[in-house]
């Protein structure tokens, strides 16, 4: 937890003052991910484009998330691609298999 320092009270029985500048970053960015989410739903028209949109954000809302408050991004870099790689080949399955049942659905109906 490299990046959560704490600060030393000045006074012995002082509380020290919270560091909350991280929680507030992510906070930020999480809300403009969502707001933008909400402007694509409003805009745009429904379509294979838009959900992948909603998609790769709601991927990167998720990214924020684990990194910041589960700690991941303090963790070493091997158990991060443990984590990260399986996820990978999960969501290329999600994707394959989402494919392959629309040419099945398109070829019989």
């Amino acid at each position: 937890m490299a990046n959560h320092t704490t600060q030393m009270p000045a006074h012995p029985g002082e509380i020290p003052k919270p560091n909350t500048a991280w929680i507030w970053k992510t906070f930020w960015i999480i809300t403009a991910i969502t707001a933008l989410e909400f402007l694509i739903a409003f805009v745009m028209p429904a379509s294979t484009l838009r959900n992948s949109i909603f998609i790769i954000l709601t991927i990167f809302k998720a990214f924020f998330i684990v990194a910041e408050f589960m700690h991941l991004k303090h963790e070493t870099k091997g158990l991060i691609w443990t984590i990260l790689i399986p996820m990978g080949l999960l969501i290329w399955l999600l994707v394959a298999l989402i494919t392959e049942g629309n040419a099945i659905h398109e070829a019989i109906f």
